[in-house]
């Protein structure tokens, strides 16, 4: 679907002379504008053609040219969403047409944002590829309520896995992430947060393990919660927390309550941990 369409469309003469210029791929960052980086910025205004997934905040895209076009290339779990084959196909045709291509991600383009599927497509048609790292949802949401993931009193390190199984049916190694003591932040698991919770506390993780649960990250429809692992999936039914939203688990998640006063969003549904 096209967001905005304007200057050249697809089809036309290429704008620029020469070689193909570099394709960026760009993480958008969290949601908040003002958590972009500076090379970020600069990127989405100076670009031609800008491919752009459903989780950036359209914020971000005031930054654009009036004259640039804007194509949506949303990817989300259970709805209808562009083929990975589509968008490396688009990227690559708009790049030798010889025009200033954005790829516009949510976060981080190489955490959990198949920016390396893309870089590998760009490469193997023999475009150039400059990725901006953008901060990604496993770092901005539990900072937003107060969360320090790798706090050194709570925690040797941190973890960023995701609650999706793969293909074959495998995932992550819920047992092994169970006895290593990180801080495990959980990108798209709050759809399976019931069986990763029983994998956890089967795997020996106490009941009352803090846990909590971010949605919507750095945005105005910022909500969060804050409980236990034994409970969390139950809490997040009954309060409506959907996807996109980042689950926290460890002890670090006990020192959220101590910055509430400074937040800058509102920590919503709060409960005692």
């Amino acid at each position: 679907m096209i967001h905005r369409v304007g200057g050249v469309a697809s089809g036309e003469t290429a704008v620029t002379a020469g070689a193909p210029l570099p394709v960026l791929l760009v993480g958008a960052g969290p949601g908040d504008p003002d958590l972009l980086t500076v090379k970020a910025a600069r990127a989405i205004a100076a670009a031609d053609v800008i491919l752009v997934d459903d989780l950036v905040d359209r914020r971000v895209l005031d930054l654009a040219r009036a004259d640039a076009r804007i194509v949506e290339v949303g990817k989300r779990g259970g709805r209808a969403s562009t083929s990975q084959v589509f968008i490396e196909k688009l990227l690559v045709h708009e790049a030798r047409s010889g025009r200033r291509v954005v790829r516009l991600k949510g976060g981080d383009p190489f955490v959990f944002g198949r920016g390396g599927e893309e870089m590998d497509a760009l490469r193997r048609a023999g475009l150039e590829v400059e990725v901006v790292p953008g901060i990604t949802a496993g770092v901005a949401a539990p900072a937003a309520v107060g969360i320090p993931v790798t706090d050194r009193r709570h925690a040797p390190g941190v973890a960023f896995v995701t609650g999706h199984a793969q293909a074959d049916g495998n995932g992550p190694d819920w047992p092994a992430l169970a006895r290593s003591g990180l801080t495990l932040v959980i990108y798209m698991g709050v759809a399976r947060c019931a069986e990763i919770s029983t994998a956890l506390l089967e795997a020996g993780l106490a009941p009352t393990t803090p846990a909590g649960v971010i949605q919507s990250a750095c945005t105005p429809q910022q909500r969060s919660h804050l409980g236990t692992l034994s409970t969390l999936a139950d809490d997040i039914d009954r309060l409506s927390i959907a996807a996109p939203a980042i689950l926290v688990i460890g002890d670090v998640v006990r020192m959220a309550h101590k910055w509430n006063a400074t937040l800058a969003l509102p920590v919503r549904d709060r409960v005692a941990v």
